[in-house]
């Protein structure tokens, strides 16, 4: 995902038309097509993404130039569920808002727009969207959430949980790293934080992996999941945990823990590795992978998960390691064996500019498929073949830096 900006938002219904640029009266530009990219225009600041169609993420070329839906906001996070894709808002503090969109004749069609506060964490449970608002006051400990009801369209339950003590038992304050429903319930791993003007994202506690384990849709808090073989679990933004057919669910450290938000030093003793929680459970068992001592010292820190066991993961070096660094060595997680397979095939690191972290998977065990925009400005998506642990260059992207990738039926 690219970086949050500070701009001023327009918090009313907007109006989105298909047609985003100037075109002539007689050409119709939009492509259309199942998958969806969003895209960021390029040499411009403070710009929305465009969400635009595509028939095939292997081939062609698609264009931002009179091409796709325009979204309000200059940020904008997004998910597929039931058949509908979601555009959700980060309002920096200021409520946000939600714009659903469904597939006619192969362009996205705006069903629903409206407001919510900004949120951190989301994703889909049962029917819902479950949409948190996190706190990182330790005098105001009180996180949010939403469930969106995705047939009526609108938020259907509220409530607030308590992120401080209940949760870390310590002296500073829990916040989620992500959401994701196991079973009928709701896992939401989280780091401690400092949530001080000094300590900011830092934590006296960075060799501790926790996962608070609520009901839905009463969201009660059941229990918290705790180890202590691995710093904790996930991002800020990014979901760690990985469900298996199985109902096994399988955990990564990235291990980027630090003392404070100011120094960013790293302080966790323990290295960046996954764990594992058996269908069925609630606590962690015995197994351990340790990805550094595989793959000669890289961290995970990101991954999508594409059936079989198998996960496309994201890595950083030694060098290249920090809070908040997408990975751009990409690599073939096995589960079963305990093994990386780095691809071949994808742009050299020093070549890249932007990787995408919201990527496509048809879950076959087999493909997935990322967005890379080069240095030289253009965008391609590249095609993961997990078998053969290779990448391949397909659809190119005109521009605009492809920031997600996703498809409609």
């Amino acid at each position: 995902m690219k970086a949050i900006k500070n701009v001023a938002l327009a918090l009313g219904v907007l109006a989105l038309g298909l047609s985003s640029c100037d075109k002539d009266d007689d050409v119709d530009r939009r492509t259309r097509g199942n998958f969806v990219l969003a895209v960021t225009p390029v040499a411009q600041t403070g710009v929305a993404d465009y969400l635009i169609n595509a028939p095939s993420l292997e081939t062609g070329t698609i264009s931002t130039e009179g091409n796709g839906a325009e979204q309000d906001g200059t940020y904008r996070y997004y998910l597929t569920h039931n058949n509908r894709f979601y555009s959700m808002l980060y309002g920096q503090g200021n409520p946000g808002a939600v714009t659903a969109y469904d597939l006619q004749d192969g362009l996205l069609n705006k069903v629903t727009n409206f407001q919510t506060e900004t949120v951190q964490a989301f994703a889909p449970v049962n029917n819902d969207i479950l949409l948190m608002k996190i706190s990182r006051s330790l005098t105001s400990p009180e996180s949010q959430w939403y469930s969106v009801d995705t047939d009526a369209l609108s938020i259907a339950r509220s409530g607030k949980i308590n992120t401080h003590r209940e949760l870390t038992e310590n002296s500073e304050i829990a916040h989620f790293s992500w959401i994701k429903q196991v079973g009928n319930k709701v896992f939401a791993p989280f780091f401690s934080i400092k949530a001080t003007e000094e300590g900011g994202w830092g934590t006296e506690y960075p060799d501790n992996a926790w996962i608070a384990v609520y009901s839905y849709p009463d969201m009660q808090l059941e229990k918290v999941i705790k180890d202590n073989r691995t710093s904790y679990i996930g991002r800020y933004f990014v979901d760690g945990l990985a469900k298996v057919e199985n109902g096994d669910v399988y955990a990564f450290s990235p291990a980027t823990a630090i003392n404070n938000g100011k120094d960013n030093v790293f302080n966790s003793s323990k290295p960046s590795a996954i764990t594992r929680i058996k269908a069925g459970t609630t606590a962690f068992d015995d197994y351990y992978f340790d990805l550094e001592a595989q793959t000669g010292g890289h961290n995970i820190t990101n991954w999508t998960y594409i059936g079989n066991g198998k996960a496309v993961g994201h890595f950083t070096s030694k060098a290249e390691k920090g809070v908040y660094s997408v990975g751009a060595h990409i690599g073939i997680i096995d589960f079963n064996a305990k093994t990386v397979k780095f691809v071949t095939g994808f742009p050299e690191v020093g070549d890249i500019a932007n990787v995408t972290t919201n990527n496509y998977t048809p879950l076959d065990g087999k493909t997935a498929a990322i967005g890379v925009t080069l240095k030289s400005g253009i965008s391609y998506v590249y095609n993961i073949n997990a078998e053969t642990a290779t990448a391949t260059q397909g659809l190119k992207v005109e521009g605009g830096t492809i920031t997600a990738i996703s498809r409609l039926d």
